[in-house]
């Protein structure tokens, strides 16, 4: 593992506990890793305010090397603006699934409704396009996105181009990210795939994603 670092901190998307991300925290602890669960309220706060949340989670638990960062769709951009309000932070690497990095379209479709807005409630502004996602640190940061499109995003419509079922693959992109593996995989699934659990810890080991994994 990346310089002896075995502390990972989970983070999960909107409306989930932080038990959802048991499945993906066992098998990365099979490995021989120190899982950790964040959690945070979705609906509840600002970007910021959970980010800051984490970043006193992380240093919290944090060994000297620092530790590894894995977020999985709003959680992803939970990680990416804690990572990018503490520079200094020790942090491995770092790898998001099936996160919004440059907004939603089937979350523009869902806060078009009155209840789609309560659903998302203050995290509806993280779900619009134009927001472009960069990654500045010299931390490797790895990106998986999902092309098995079976997800609730499409109860408001076919999603244009490949797409777990939420989240479009060109909506992963994050400008400076080191790797992107591409699955076919629908968005939940992510969190309890063992081929996703393969890949996270190929790319927290090396960095880099394998094509073996597919």
């Amino acid at each position: 593992m990346h310089d002896a670092l075995r502390d990972v901190i989970l983070v999960h998307g909107l409306w989930a506990p932080a038990l959802v991300m048991t499945p993906l925290g066992a098998m990365l602890a099979r490995a021989g890793l120190r899982v950790h669960l964040f959690s945070y309220r979705g609906r509840k706060a600002s970007l910021a305010g959970h980010a800051e949340r984490l970043l006193d989670f992380a240093r919290s638990r944090a060994a000297s090397s620092g530790v590894h960062l894995v977020g999985h769709s709003l959680g992803g951009l939970v990680v990416l603006e804690a990572c990018a309000r503490a520079p200094t932070l020790a942090l491995g690497r770092a790898v998001l699934l099936g996160t919004p990095a440059r907004g939603c379209l089937s979350g523009r479709r869902l806060a078009q409704t009155d209840w789609g807005r309560w659903f998302l409630g203050a995290s509806e502004a993280l779900w619009h396009e134009g927001r472009a996602a960069r990654w500045t640190r010299t931390e490797a940061l790895g990106v998986i996105a999902g092309t098995r499109a079976i997800s609730v995003g499409r109860v408001f419509g076919l999603l244009p181009g490949a797409n777990d079922g939420v989240v479009r693959v060109d909506e992963t992109t994050v400008e400076g990210m080191r790797d992107r593996m591409i699955l076919h995989v629908a968005h939940s699934e992510m969190i309890v795939s063992p081929r996703v659990a393969r890949a996270v810890l190929l790319f927290l080991e090396r960095g880099r994603f394998d094509a073996g994994v597919r």
